[in-house]
């Protein structure tokens, strides 16, 4: 099956919805869904008029969703007519529903992959970014899970470092994406690491804590991000710095280190410097070593060198840089990073123009393409 087709015809297809009378969101939900009907049968079906058959597809389940719409609608309306139900207890399941989702039956990444779409709240899209692959790829491991799942009893609860890494996933995409969920997943976490007496939990929910401090200075009043050396610390919440140390330091104590308690200690150490200068690049360096041996991820690899270019020097963080896969996300970013800090320009502007052109979200892609402006207009002078 040729995917790249699929990717052509989808904006053209959303297109054709729209014109029918689907609004963008709607139309881009239907044709997610005739994305995926396309990939389970198209293998053994092919038609003859791809284009066609998308159309028909995804205006079908466009159809489906607003009936099921107006029923849902209907229902509500049933419901708002009902007696208001006598005093009773409040209950919060989310993070009940996070474990049901996470059930045994799934592999965890794909466990993670259903959690995030179906409680999470992410995109699929959204998702498929998180995990460095294609959104289609993606599409397909949700449509499997939902389909491994169905008949099932969720009476199993999956496992605490699913759950982890759902919550992770999910924090790191209200940090830095398109909606606002880091409130959501600091809740989740604390919930969690209070009744759950894990090493892990209370790793996760330092880590969150100490970068949800520093939120009110990562952007300017216009939107543009702020790169953590240039931050007004000042504009840290200290609080939220404290308690995040004191989580830390009480998982620490009981020596057993795991990806998040690595992650939250490179993360104090950021927050225990008073100024960019002071900040302890040689022991951050020794944690990422930490990291890079718990995990083997190539982003812990990717921030290692930056660290690295730090505390030995552009050179050695190039060094650092050259065994890395250059199609990471942020590679082309750190790379101009580095160069600069090398002294050359020419290079570190074409890289951050290469990072532009690859950010997925639009205050970073702004923040890349000043930087490649910048260095352009001194290389003119």
């Amino acid at each position: 099956m040729d995917e790249s087709l699929l990717r052509a015809l989808t904006p053209t297809v959303i297109g054709i919805l729209g014109r029918r009378g689907a609004d963008f969101a709607a139309a881009e939900d239907a044709v997610q869904d005739a994305l995926v009907e396309a990939l389970r049968v198209w293998p053994d079906d092919p038609p003859r008029d791809p284009k066609a058959w998308l159309v028909t597809a995804a205006w079908r389940k466009f159809l489906d969703g607003a009936r099921a719409d107006t029923s849902r609608r209907r229902r509500e309306v049933l419901v708002d007519e009902e007696p208001a139900p006598g005093p009773g207890a409040e209950a919060d399941d989310t993070l009940q529903l996070y474990f049901l989702c996470a059930h045994p039956s799934l592999s965890p990444a794909s466990a993670v992959a259903l959690t995030l779409r179906a409680v999470g709240g992410l995109t699929t899209r959204q998702i498929a970014q998180a995990y460095l692959v294609p959104e289609a790829t993606m599409a397909q491991r949700i449509s499997r899970a939902k389909r491994t799942v169905s008949g099932v009893r969720f009476d199993q609860p999956g496992d605490v470092a699913t759950v982890l890494r759902v919550l992770y996933l999910v924090f790191n995409e209200g940090y830095s994406g398109d909606v606002d969920l880091a409130a959501e997943a600091i809740r989740l976490t604390r919930q969690l690491a209070a009744t759950t007496d894990s090493e892990e939990v209370a790793g996760l929910l330092a880590l969150m804590l100490l970068h949800h401090a520093r939120r009110p200075a990562r952007t300017r009043p216009d939107g543009s991000l702020v790169p953590l050396a240039e931050q007004d610390r000042t504009r840290w919440d200290t609080g939220l710095v404290a308690e995040g140390v004191d989580v830390l330091q009480t998982a620490l104590a009981r020596d057993r280190l795991g990806e998040f308690q690595a992650q939250a200690a490179i993360a104090a150490l950021h927050a225990d410097a008073l100024t960019a200068e002071e900040t302890d690049w040689v022991q951050i360096v020794e944690w990422y070593d930490e990291l890079v041996r718990l995990t083997d991820s190539p982003v812990a690899r990717l921030n290692r060198a930056v660290a690295v270019g730090e505390a030995d020097g552009p050179r050695a963080g190039l060094a650092a840089l050259a065994g890395l896969d250059p199609s990471l996300p942020r590679y082309a970013a750190v790379a101009a990073y580095l160069h600069e800090r090398d002294g050359n320009p020419r290079e570190a502007a074409l890289r951050y123009a290469e990072a532009a052109g690859a950010a997925t979200n639009l205050p970073e892609r702004d923040h890349l393409t000043r930087q490649a402006a910048r260095l352009n207009a001194a290389l003119r002078d």
